[in-house]
């Protein structure tokens, strides 16, 4: 499993992202998306129809969407994990510090329900009294469910070994490795030769560094 420190050695075709609810699995895949100018489908808006129902054609439409070369999605819904982890050549990981997770969670939730924002397919949050009375209210779902990914995240990449996992563990980390994809995918466009290889900045400038030589030693022309 890689950090945000890891250098990139290879440009991400397909993307999935994990997390918690509330660490922001979307608003990074949205923003990969509009960097990569990848396909981008929100995941929730092919698994919720209206009034909350889940949609029939949902793993169809995941399977369709997933077909193709490029695509961002979050990783959601167990039964469809095992076909994104299949389909993926890169996991990230927001494995955020609780308070983080559940204070992105309350302010969105807040948002959405006094805005009234309307979500997929003319659903809205409920209101905020369902807090007490709803066990799968998102404020409660969340509480319950913010560990639940730290046993199996680790071992993923040992039923699905072409997967590369990297674990973010606080937005400044997130923020990071999405500043090192900006420049690999820049250098990508300038030198194109260089597909496969070490393309973010970290290793462009290691390998443009000539090693130096050491006493009594002459450098090689």
């Amino acid at each position: 499993m890689l950090t945000a420190d890891a250098s990139l050695t290879g440009m991400p075709q397909r993307i999935t992202v994990a997390g918690g609810s509330g660490t922001g699995k979307t608003t990074l895949c949205n923003r990969i998306a509009e960097l990569m100018g990848y396909p981008r489908v929100e995941i929730d808006s092919l698994h919720h129809g209206p009034k909350w129902t889940r949609s029939e054609s949902f793993v169809a439409d995941v399977e369709r969407y997933t077909s193709g070369p490029q695509w961002v999605i979050e990783l959601q819904y167990r039964e469809v994990r095992p076909l994104l982890l299949e389909r993926a050549d890169t996991l990230l990981w927001l494995d955020y510090p609780t308070s983080v997770q559940m204070t992105r969670l309350m302010r969105r939730t807040l948002r959405r329900r006094l805005l009234r924002q309307e979500l997929w397919n003319g659903n809205q949050e409920p209101p905020l009294r369902t807090f007490f009375t709803d066990e799968e209210h998102i404020m409660r779902w969340g509480w319950r469910t913010r560990n639940e990914l730290k046993p199996i995240i680790p071992t993923v990449e040992d039923h699905f070994p072409s997967l590369t996992t990297v674990r973010l563990g606080h937005p400044r980390e997130a923020g990071q490795w999405l500043r090192a994809l900006a420049v690999a995918h820049q250098t990508m466009k300038e030198h194109p030769a260089r597909r496969g290889s070490c393309i973010d900045d970290r290793c462009m400038q290691h390998e443009a560094s000539p090693p130096s030589a050491g006493p009594g030693q002459r450098m090689r022309p």
